[in-house]
């Protein structure tokens, strides 16, 4: 209950894992089955939820950029940063959550919400990404065709700071699954996706849950590190699988 406190819906590998030392010490015999059970016994088991708004609009006259990314071994961090937008309740409507994680470390370098859907989200959350990079290596920005990530205003950002440009090309989830997973694992473990008064109430859950994500939430990827402790190495070589949509085109991914 005390980790749920923090992480309202976090899985229960990951608990097992955060709990293993504690039920070690009080000679609590349960391995990860046994939690299983005991939670489903107890009716604590997460079951997942889905919702949907669409924050892409595509069709527009701007430039769209290739995606470099298809076949990319991502080694290290700040190799690959990923991008995406998504939304948030308040009782006064919607707002735009914009997201800068990096692919190997899945920490969130920047973030910005606004109430909406105009360039200057993504690009401050960019701009707090670039405060927060440690690194000078050769770094990719990936994200979908959104007239945000193609206004020029956010591309000259990118190439003031030598960062090579990708984006998706066929509006398939999986050409960004990193992004889209961080979205949800805000929304839907953290719960930040309604129920807020306003702005200022949704700003101040979400700023203490991207704290938590970053610093205390172990990822099966990383090896069960967190994305701060995976940020600072380059050693560990992340777990994956490969998974297809019915397009074909694969991913990498595992959280």
């Amino acid at each position: 209950m005390r980790i749920r406190c923090k992480m309202p819906r976090i899985g229960t590998r990951k608990l097992y894992f955060l709990i293993k030392q504690d039920l070690k010490v009080l000679n609590i015999k349960m391995g990860r089955d046994v939690l299983f059970n005991f939670l489903r016994a107890e009716h604590l088991l997460i079951k997942p939820k889905r919702s949907y708004v669409k924050t892409t609009n595509s069709k527009h006259w701007m430039k769209k950029h290739p995606n470099l990314i298809k076949d990319i071994d991502v080694n290290r961090p700040e190799q690959l940063w990923v991008s995406d937008i998504t939304y948030i309740k308040t009782d006064k409507g919607h707002e735009y959550l914009s997201l800068i994680t990096d692919a190997y470390s899945k920490k969130i370098m920047g973030y910005e919400l606004l109430e909406n859907l105009s360039t200057a989200g993504p690009l401050r959350a960019l701009e707090a990404a670039l405060k927060n990079r440690k690194y000078k290596q050769e770094l990719i920005h990936h994200s979908d065709r959104g007239l945000q990530y193609c206004s020029a205003d956010y591309v000259q950002k990118l190439k003031d700071n030598n960062i090579k440009i990708s984006m998706t090309e066929n509006g398939d989830p999986y050409e960004n699954a990193i992004a889209e997973r961080i979205n949800g694992i805000l929304k839907y473990e953290f719960l930040i996706i309604d129920g807020f008064k306003d702005h200022v109430q949704a700003l101040k859950v979400i700023e203490e849950s991207i704290s938590i994500y970053n610093e205390s939430r172990p990822h099966l990827s990383c090896h069960m590190l967190t994305p701060n402790m995976t940020h600072l190495q380059r050693k560990i070589k992340l777990k994956k699988w490969k998974k297809k949509t019915s397009k074909e085109f694969s991913s990498e991914v595992n959280f």
